[in-house]
């Protein structure tokens, strides 16, 4: 999922405002507990995350795919003290150990954690939307964007991760593709082509496709 060596990797890190003693207990539990721990997003990302929420300000910041908590409560420090999140995600078998995170986070009353179906749970969402993070099954980005887009004020941002995919997205000819892969294919071409937003790509991490709301 690094598309840079590890030695400018770590650079890049080594040159990162340091994980705190929670987010490294957060790493650390998620690898030794959860399954597929890569997805995690882990200390770029969750710095980036906290950066763009304390630029954009939103009143509501929304993620799709709250995992072991980890991006959420980056989210989270850049709020403002009246503004909130809401955070969903499907696997409920992770509920206490997130809900814990929370509490020890000190951010528990800015997050509003909800479990259940994404596609279920977005239409309940009252807007509008100011920020939105989808990290979640990517089979249904195109379905979680337009949920979203719907919801959110002009001038919102909307972020998707895994949009590089490991690098899959650069398809060769006659080689067959996986329903995953077209998926983030066709997702990041209706970015590019909607009139609604403007957006940019970004190769952080496994990439990271950000629309702007006109």
């Amino acid at each position: 999922m690094e598309f840079i060596s590890d030695d400018l990797l770590q650079y890049c890190e080594n040159h990162t405002s340091e994980e705190d003693l929670l987010l490294q207990k957060i790493t650390r539990e998620t690898q030794l507990k959860v399954l597929k721990p890569r997805m995690l997003s882990g200390q770029l990302q969750g710095k980036m995350l906290e950066l763009f929420t304390k630029m954009i300000n939103p009143k509501i910041a929304l993620e799709v795919g709250t995992y072991t908590g980890y991006s959420a409560i980056c989210i989270a420090r850049g709020l403002s003290k009246s503004c909130k999140l809401i955070t969903m995600d499907i696997n409920d078998e992770l509920e206490t150990m997130v809900r814990g995170f929370f509490d020890e986070s000190g951010l528990a009353d800015q997050i509003d954690y909800r479990l259940g179906n994404a596609l279920d749970l977005l239409p309940e969402v009252e807007g509008p939307i100011d920020m939105a993070f989808i990290d979640a099954d990517k089979i249904n980005n195109e379905k979680y964007y337009e949920l979203i887009l719907e919801k959110m004020n002009p001038g919102g941002i909307i972020m998707a991760d895994n949009v590089l995919w490991s690098g899959k997205v650069l398809t060769e000819e006659g080689k067959k593709i996986d329903k995953d892969t077209q998926a983030i294919l066709d997702f990041n071409s209706k970015i590019t082509q909607d009139p609604r937003v403007e957006n940019v790509l970004l190769p952080i991490r496994d990439g990271i496709m950000m629309a702007r709301k006109l």
